[in-house]
Parts: structure tokens; sequence; C-alpha cells
């Protein structure tokens, strides 16, 4: 039985209570819709707590299957999916309609590429990134920065990360911060590098928490910042983004070249 969100009184009483969110981001929140492209390690984690958090509508997007070398740093997965090779949006779906039946899921198990991510984004108010390669991310800055639709990169190797909500018009985006994707030898993956579970899940809520901003129609408090943490050395480092780059022109969204998009 499906229960619709005023048949369970009180359930998110206690996000309504903190008065810069309240029942008017809240109301926003339950009707907006989201991208999460890849549900590995971040894309796990930020799934289920917009879904917790009463997200109306999430699509997740992901080729891969569960696999048990991944699920230290991954939720939503246990043994039992990996020894049956499950695709993690199946997996992933099945678990997130059990936390919260109020949403809607959709999933696709496919990679994201530039044939498909208008038909995946076209129609969501924000994306947010758990993938895990860099091309991808370019794919999407260049679609949201076209499209002007917000989007939250995020990204996990060792214990180190980054983090950053993209605006396009009002902030900076992934090609003003870089200009191209790093070499494949200077990127390392978490199978080569290592990487570690509450790091994963720490930089996970950063990226939750600015998607909930967004679509609770909160964007006046994201944050600024490009953030850098290695959660091992507990340093973090805050870059300033005031606007997007002009000083040269970023090529994506100073002069609208769209080369990660386009053919």
């Amino acid at each position: 039985m499906t229960h619709s969100r005023s048949s369970v009184p009180g359930r998110y009483v206690r996000q309504t209570a903190f008065a810069e969110w309240g029942p008017q981001a809240q109301g926003a929140f339950e009707r907006s819709r989201a991208l999460v492209v890849g549900v590995g390690g971040l894309g796990s984690w930020v799934s289920e707590l917009l879904v917790r958090a009463g997200v109306g509508f999430l699509r997740l997007i992901d080729d891969d299957l569960v696999d048990l070398t991944n699920i230290h740093r991954q939720a939503l997965y246990g043994p039992t999916d990996a020894a049956m090779r499950r695709p993690k949006v199946s997996a992933a779906s099945d678990r997130l309609k059990g936390l919260n039946d109020a949403c809607e899921i959709d999933v696709m198990h496919d990679r994201l590429d530039r044939f498909n991510i208008n038909r995946l984004a076209g129609d969501v108010d924000v994306v947010v990134d758990g993938t895990d390669n860099f091309a991808t991310r370019f794919l999407i800055n260049d679609y949201c920065v076209k499209t002007r639709r917000p989007w939250v990169f995020a990204g996990v190797v060792r214990a180190e990360a980054q983090v950053m909500t993209i605006i396009p018009g009002q902030t900076a985006c992934l090609r003003c911060v870089m200009e191209s994707p790093p070499p494949a030898c200077t990127d390392p993956s978490c199978r080569e590098a290592g990487v570690l579970g509450p790091a994963v899940s720490a930089i996970a809520s950063i990226e939750g928490l600015e998607a909930m901003k967004i679509l609770g129609g909160r964007l006046e408090t994201i944050s600024p910042y490009l953030l850098r943490f290695d959660l091992w050395s507990n340093t973090m480092q805050r870059i300033r983004l005031d606007g997007p780059q002009d000083d040269p022109p970023c090529p994506c969204c100073g002069l609208g070249e769209f080369e990660y998009l386009e053919p």
C-alpha cells in the first residue's frame, strides 16, 4: 500500500522545525525532481538522504552491478545484492521505496551520454554528481549550463574530496575551475588509490544538503566555495567562487561552447 504524504503525520516535523528550512521549503522539496548520476559511493548515500528527507521524484542512472569490494563505501546494498550481481539501480530502487514509499523512484540501467542526457535531465530541478570520471562531469556541466539547470559536483578518492554547487548564470561552472578533465594517468580511481567509506558519506552529506537547498528554494544559502577536504589530515580549503570566470572567459559559461555535449 502506498501512503500519501499526509497519511504519515509528523514524518518531517524535525526538518520543518529547523526555522531556516520550515514548512515552505519542505513543501517545495516534496514537489521537486532530482537526478542522481551514478549510485555508487556518493550517489547511493545522496539518494538515501534525499528520499529520507521527502524528495518528490528521484531518477537514478547507473550501468554497473553491485560488487562486494565496493559496499564498504556504498549505502543501500548488501552482500546478497553483490552475490546476485544485481544492477545497482535495481537494488537501490527496492531499498529506497522501502524507506519512503511517498517518493517516486525512476531508474535507468545505462551510462549517461550526450544522446540520453536531455531525456534524463530535461525534467528535473537539480542534477547530483555520483559519477567516477571527469568526462561525464564535463558532459553534465555542459548540459546544465546550456539549460540553466543547477547541479552539484563532488568527488572522493582516498580520504580526499571536493564539492562545488553550480547555479548557471550566478556561480562559476566546473570549467571555470578546471579547463579540461585531468589526464587519466593523474586521475586515480578508487580501485587504484583506495577510498575510505566515512570520507564518502561525509561528502555525500554536504552534497545532499546543497541539493536540498536548491530543491527547497533556498538558493541564497548555497555554498559560494569550491570546498576541498583531506579528511585523513583534518584539513579543509575554501576557494571563493564569486561568479563565472571572465579573464579569460570560460569556454563553457562565458563563450557558450559545449564541446562535451555536442559532436
